[in-house]
């Protein structure tokens, strides 16, 4: 019982460590992003630099056989990459759903309706400004926002701000995260959707759902199946980064021992470890030690969901490679004053006003609402205006904005206009959130003191 005890006690701190580890590497990736937004900025407007932007639409691919399959490296990079960007991100939904701030209604219940309110308030916005026009259909582009350079920006301030302010947020843009894959799925179809295709990723899917129904645990199980699904869903019509979702939901989260049975077998491993010791520094020499290593390891890969050594695995690679790589291939713009010479394309304001005025407001008034009627309930050492100043942070769109900037229009110039405004408007968020944010907080370093 004393060992069952101090598991317990330990479960919250031990969530809270996975959380600061995941707070931790989103932070410096959002830092890895705005200097790759920066030099994309500088790649299209220097014009010795420009020609690079060409290597984007060269086209790359691979042959078996008489089958060629071959798309510009622009499209590898948003189509592919980021497949397995969203991969992670169904993971980390995943992982807040079973074991985190959305694993029970009441954790739920505030960055759920925070996150509702600041998608769809934008994206009225939004509308308001251009329905009927042809920049009509961009109007998903101010509901996202970017996890990274959110908690990116909010690291800048240290332990200024409550850790309960930085896993709203987190809790939040994962949420909002769920909301724009749903908006990708079902309102822009990259062509006319394929059934025949689709039907054939249903059955794809339906066999990794049998894996994990079985709690198979060897990743290959996953990985095959999950390109095949990858390689249909493209073709399908629907967003090819959708697979990267439907394959983290088909992860098992389930561990094959219980927390018990892996301690025990622990000591009783490390006590046999002890036992064969010959006080020889050189393991190698000793075959016991060895066969006690290996049962040790196949005990940790036992107790270690496969859920969350797909997330560990991963989460650098898409922290500082993929999404850089996205930022430098897609943020590239080249900033024409035009662009921003009255009178205004709709989308200027629509995007302006949806990020920077929309989210703060809509987050802020769900949040209100949803603790009035007492469905969710204020953290006690979170204030209102700290809630509104996380808003204005969670107007940083950049990202998952860009990529559905892509994905709303074909006109090029429409979307250079979208991605200037973009990028203006998550700047301007990133600054006046900032000051908003260390108004709203004190800093507990000076008080301790």
């Amino acid at each position: 019982m004393g060992i069952i005890n101090y598991i317990r006690r330990d479960r919250r701190q031990e969530l809270l460590n996975i959380f600061n580890t995941f707070f931790k590497n989103s932070s410096i990736g959002g830092i890895v992003l705005i200097f790759c937004a920066i030099a994309a900025l500088l790649i299209a407007n220097i014009p010795q630099l420009s020609h690079l932007q060409n290597l984007l639409n060269q086209p790359a691919g691979f042959g078996i056989g008489n089958i060629k399959f071959e798309m510009t490296v622009l499209h590898w990079i948003n189509d592919g990459l980021m497949a397995v960007f969203f991969l992670v991100v169904g993971l980390e939904i995943k992982r807040e759903v079973l074991v985190g701030e959305l694993s029970s209604f009441r954790q739920a219940s505030l960055p759920i309706f925070a996150a509702v309110g600041g998608m769809v308030v934008p994206a009225l916005i939004y509308s308001s400004f251009s329905f009927g026009t042809i920049y009509q259909n961009g109007w998903g582009i101010p509901m996202a926002t970017d996890i990274a350079f959110a908690l990116g920006i909010l690291s800048l301030l240290g332990k200024r701000v409550p850790t309960s302010l930085k896993i709203f947020l987190a809790a939040l843009a994962i949420v909002d995260d769920l909301g724009a894959i749903v908006v990708l799925a079902v309102f822009y179809p990259t062509h006319t959707i394929d059934i025949q295709l689709l039907i054939y990723a249903a059955l794809v899917f339906a066999l990794l759902l049998v894996f994990n129904r079985l709690n198979i645990r060897r990743p290959s199980f996953y990985i095959i199946p999950g390109i095949v699904l990858w390689f249909l869903i493209l073709g399908s019509g629907i967003h090819a980064t959708i697979a990267g979702v439907l394959i983290a939901m088909t992860i098992p989260g389930k561990n094959s021992i219980n927390e018990v049975r892996f301690i025990v077998g622990c000591r009783y491993l490390l006590n046999r470890f002890s036992a064969a010791s010959n006080h020889n520094v050189m393991v190698l020499e000793n075959q016991e030690q060895q066969q006690v290593i290996h049962s040790l390891h196949y005990k940790l890969k036992q107790v270690h969901p496969l859920m969350l050594r797909f997330e560990h695995a991963l989460h650098p690679w898409v922290t500082f490679i993929i999404m850089p790589v996205f930022a430098l291939a897609n943020a590239g713009v080249i900033l024409n004053a035009k662009i921003f010479s009255p009178p205004f394309e709709p989308i200027i304001p629509g995007i302006f006003f949806g990020l920077l005025i929309g989210k703060p407001f809509g987050i802020f008034l769900a949040s209100w609402l949803a603790v009035k009627l007492k469905i969710a309930e204020l953290p006690n050492e979170i204030k209102w205006s700290q809630i509104f100043s996380v808003g204005i942070i969670a107007g940083i769109g950049f990202t998952m904005s860009i990529f559905i900037d892509n994905l709303a229009f074909t006109d090029f110039a429409i979307i250079d206009t979208g991605k200037a405004t973009i990028l203006g408007t998550s700047f301007l968020a990133a600054l006046i959130g900032l000051l908003a944010i260390y108004i709203t907080t004190k800093d507990k370093t000076t008080k301790n003191n």
